[in-house]
């Protein structure tokens, strides 16, 4: 399969090696930097002088990028993936990204023959490392069985979720529960901390208690992280939290939904 690929970032390079790895596809790969695309060269893949160009040499083409901006100049600006992709092409963009938009950009690149597909993911540079991403697909339900076996070289969780757009609300709704309850957590060890609790017996509490035994949770970040005071090592950049919980609410606000949170 002729596989391109635009965006080769901490998340979108990763990907890129998994699916060199599987040794089943020919990967053409774009980045606004060339340097961020030298492993995947030096692993066999031909490099895009353009989105366009990528869209040009592939059969399914996929996208990993900032937000919803950097999607529609990719799909629609000068030399994008609707100046170079041919009829038949499937493009999975896997961006968190607004519903809106996917939905636009399924309808306007549909009528040049082009299949969008969004196909976000979760998981970090941890699971975007090891495949263990879970992705999230909105489109019509035979192209999800004929896009799944290749998106499964860069996750273990390849889960239908409806029709286009499908996918990016379910990730938006991922992100904005994971994000509000991150900030809930550090709220309630804020105030048990300071009001006398050491902060590991509190942990273990919260952990044992209903919350933690009714499958709430808290991840490992409390100790690695937060308790060893490593703030070297982010997981998750706030400017891309923001732009998440912007879109959410974005959405909420399009559903007539309420989300004062």
């Amino acid at each position: 399969m002729r596989i391109g690929f635009i965006g080769l970032g901490m998340m979108g390079s990763r990907m890129v090696a998994n699916l060199q790895k599987t040794g089943q596809h020919e990967l053409v790969v774009y980045d606004v930097r060339r340097e961020a695309g030298e492993a995947a060269l030096a692993a066999g893949a031909r490099w895009a002088e353009t989105p366009a160009d990528a869209a040009r040499q592939s059969e399914i083409l996929m996208t990993s990028l900032p937000g919803p901006r950097e999607v529609e100049a990719v799909a629609v600006g000068a030399h994008g993936i609707a100046d170079g992709g041919q009829p038949g092409l499937i493009w999975a963009e896997l961006s968190t990204s607004s519903p809106t938009l996917i939905r636009r950009l399924h309808k306007d690149l549909g009528e040049r023959g082009i299949k969008v597909v969004d196909a976000p993911v979760s998981g970090g540079i941890a699971g975007a490392q090891d495949a263990t991403l879970q992705i999230m697909v909105g489109c019509e339900p035979e192209l999800f069985e004929q896009l799944k076996p290749v998106l499964a070289g860069i996750g273990d969780k390849v889960g239908y979720m409806g029709l286009i757009g499908a996918g990016e609300i379910a990730k938006l709704v991922h992100n904005q529960i994971a994000l509000v309850v991150a900030q809930v957590v550090a709220e309630g060890l804020t105030l048990g901390v300071k009001a006398g609790v050491e902060p590991e017996r509190l942990l273990e509490a919260i952990r044992g208690g209903a919350y933690g035994r009714g499958g709430g949770g808290i991840g490992n970040s409390i100790e690695s992280i937060v308790f060893t005071r490593n703030w070297d090592s982010p997981r998750f950049a706030l400017a891309l939290a923001r732009k998440d919980l912007g879109l959410a609410t974005d959405l909420g606000n399009e559903m007539g939904v309420p989300m004062p949170l």
